[in-house]
């Protein structure tokens, strides 16, 4: 079967936020990930917004949740730093709810922590082991 499609990427992933101008600043202000498109459709009534960390190829979409569906996951996302201890301190004292410290438990796992964005949506930032 694969041999039959034609997938190239993991091009974006989606994360729920109901209030898409709050989530939009906190991925671009304070994150510092780059807006790549802000538009709206079915007559002005949705958006739909990605942003992706500088340099970066995945996009997360800043979308709003699914009727019916949760307003905040785990998302699984991990997001690549070169200085935890750094990124972590910065989070902490912007007021961004992070994890109280950075989790070492040795090789193979690389130090991280988790923080959630305003809508409670978890994300994790790690540092790999290069």
């Amino acid at each position: 079967m694969s041999g039959k499609l034609h997938i190239t990427e993991i091009g974006r992933i989606a994360v729920p936020a109901a209030d898409q101008d709050r989530a939009l600043e906190f991925y671009v202000d304070t994150l510092g990930f780059e807006l790549r498109s802000d538009e709206t459709f079915a007559d002005g009534k949705m958006r739909w917004i990605e942003v992706v960390p500088a340099d970066g190829a995945t996009a997360l979409a800043i979308a709003p949740p699914m009727e019916g569906g949760p307003t905040a996951v785990d998302t699984g996302i991990v997001i690549s730093t070169t200085d935890i201890e750094a990124d972590h301190a910065a989070l902490k004292a912007a007021g961004v709810d992070v994890d109280e410290e950075i989790a070492h438990w040795g090789d193979p796992v690389p130090p991280m922590f988790r923080l959630r964005d305003p809508a409670g949506n978890s994300l994790t930032i790690a540092e790999p082991q290069r």
